[in-house]
């Protein structure tokens, strides 16, 4: 069998997988991007690639693939004009006016290269399942409505973070997501009665860590109750804040 070949800056004969464990000294900054009709790149077009054009849709990003093949998946995409795609050989132009590139195909030294001129070009790149050829890594994630968290082990293990995924799932589903859509209906007000943001801030954490829990509330199905809560911390804050 041949030796994986070593792609990372230790240009080792052999590929140990040192650079894995680099990766847990790493603190990653970690950022919500804002992919909506932006220009992103996938090379590569299999199983893999179809995992990271449904994840850059589902944020609603504008998805270019270019492949030399594409599994009918993908295809599918590009007949319903979800995605475009260039099936043939990728050329570093291809780069150009995207904000970021997955590079997920097969071909090493082509995910190398990729990731070397992405890098030249000051782009964010991530090469699938090669955490050194990565300038950002793609945390698993749990949605629920507007509540979107991310679980990262830094590379050391994605079944690890899957596992993760399905425990936060359960335990932060959509009573959290419905409280966060009604507190997000109260900006607004809350902005226009309250003269700063530790007073705003003051205000939605009464509510969120106060007694009775309207999480509690929410999965009991006491929608009524949650509601009350609100009129009632609303009366009060009108009741100090107009007075004044």
């Amino acid at each position: 069998m041949p030796y994986r070949p070593c792609v990372c800056d230790a240009k080792l004969e052999r590929c140990d997988a040192t650079c894995n464990a680099k990766m847990l000294e790493k603190t990653f900054y970690m950022a919500c991007l804002d992919l909506g009709d932006r220009p992103c790149l996938v090379v590569g077009a299999g199983p893999i690639g179809l995992e990271k054009i449904e994840g850059l849709l589902a944020a609603n990003a504008r998805v270019h693939v270019v492949a030399k093949q594409a599994i009918d998946e993908v295809a599918e995409l590009a007949r319903e004009g979800a995605i475009t795609l260039d099936l043939r050989p990728y050329d570093p132009s291809d780069l150009e006016a995207h904000l970021l590139v997955v590079a997920a195909t097969e071909d090493t030294a082509l995910n190398v290269a990729i990731y070397e001129q992405a890098e030249a070009r000051a782009m964010l790149v991530n090469v699938v399942d090669v955490p050194p050829l990565c300038n950002f890594i793609l945390p698993a994630i749990v949605r629920s409505g507007p509540i979107a968290i991310a679980i990262s082990t830094s590379g050391a293990s994605p079944a690890l973070a899957k596992r993760m995924k399905r425990e936060i799932a359960d335990m932060y589903g959509e009573p959290y997501a419905r409280l966060a859509e009604r507190l997000n209906g109260l900006r607004g007000w809350a902005k226009d009665l309250f003269p700063t943001y530790e007073d705003r801030k003051v205000f939605f954490e009464g509510i969120v860590n106060g007694d009775p829990d309207p999480v509690e509330l929410l999965r009991a199905g006491d929608e009524e109750a949650v509601e009350r809560l609100i009129r009632e911390r609303q009366a009060a804050a009108e009741s100090i804040f107009t007075a004044s």
